[in-house]
């Protein structure tokens, strides 16, 4: 039976990748500090470990008891546009992290490390998005997603450990974190909905984003590793079709059978466009046949009535204010 670590697997696209995972024979070590996931979303037959990728001693441990066959690597703050504003906390979490798994990975000699990085990493005006672009992202959390896909580039070639690395984006559905106002528009726009508030929209709402479902990305992040053509390959994962954030709205506001009014808000500074082609992914997993946002939305919208109205948590720790959008500093 192969042994597997997921970090993050307390979060949502972990919890998810987690649940495949076990379909798929593996037994699953689970380790999240809960600061953007919950212990009910991890799988009753996973090993859930409390703790942080930055504990090295705690690492060190997991690694000698389990004996890892293979990592996911799912552990990340991933707020593209709060990262302006915490450069530190951004560095330290989602690539020193990174650094203390991949370490330990190359010493305990992991059969393959898979990793979730990001369409950040491209940066803008590059349509459609493809693998063999050079990347050029335009946050912090775009530079530290990269830095590490160029780290695994390194272990490989000086130490010889595989790696796949999948850019995911947009990605929604259940398990997400509806209380979480930095990151996840679905999300955002589903609980404020629940509210009765007004959906807030940064500037015109025009921005596109090819908006995926989580069912349609995590079984073949969790199956990856038994394919071996995928192996020290990068792969983009999601959804075909973009929308605009005006017509995410508009469905949203269909599947609650209810008429959202928007808010528009002063624009930030982020890709007006983003979506990427998916040949790649295509060819090497059969990805095609993916789920409609209408459909999807559907599904995650039963789910967010059953998980019930969520608290907008503030993030404590702010490094720079200036310029930061006061939405984000609203209760």
């Amino acid at each position: 039976m192969p042994i597997s670590l997921v970090t993050g697997g307390a979060g949502f696209i972990g919890a998810h990748v987690t649940n495949e995972l076990i379909k798929n024979g593996h037994r699953v070590i689970v380790l999240d500090d809960l600061s953007g996931g919950f212990e009910q979303n991890v799988n009753a037959q996973a090993t859930f470990v409390k703790g942080s990728i930055l504990d090295l001693a705690l690492l060190d441990q997991l690694f000698t008891q389990h004996k890892f066959d293979y990592v996911y690597h799912l552990a990340a703050y991933a707020a593209e546009g709060l990262s302006h504003f915490i450069r530190h906390f951004n560095y330290n979490n989602n690539l020193i992290g990174s650094i203390n798994l991949i370490n330990l990975s190359v010493n305990h000699k992991i059969k393959c490390f898979v990793f979730t990085s990001s369409i950040a990493v491209y940066g803008r005006g590059q349509l459609p998005m493809k693998e063999e672009m050079i990347p050029t992202p335009e946050d912090p959390y775009g530079v530290s997603k990269y830095a590490v896909e160029l780290d695994l580039k390194c272990a490989h070639e000086m130490f010889g450990l595989n790696s796949i690395i999948f850019r995911p984006h947009n990605v929604y559905g259940e398990y997400q974190n509806l209380g979480d106002k930095y990151r996840n528009v679905v999300g955002i726009f589903i609980n404020q909905l629940m509210q009765g508030k007004q959906l807030s929209v940064f500037g015109d709402g025009m921005q596109t984003r090819a908006f995926s479902y989580i069912g349609d990305v995590a079984p073949h992040i969790a199956n990856s590793v038994n394919v071996q053509a995928a192996y020290n390959q990068v792969f983009n994962i999601g959804a075909d079709k973009e929308f605009t954030v005006k017509e995410l709205a508009k469905t949203i506001c269909e599947a609650m059978g209810v008429n959202g009014d928007l808010r528009y808000l002063p624009a930030r500074n982020e890709v007006m466009h983003a979506y990427a082609d998916h040949t790649k992914a295509h060819a090497t997993f059969g990805t095609e046949g993916a789920l409609s946002l209408k459909e999807g939305i559907v599904r995650m919208v039963q789910w967010a009535k059953t998980a019930g109205i969520k608290k907008s948590t503030k993030f404590e720790g702010i490094e720079i204010t200036q310029k930061l959008p006061s939405f984000w500093t609203e209760d």
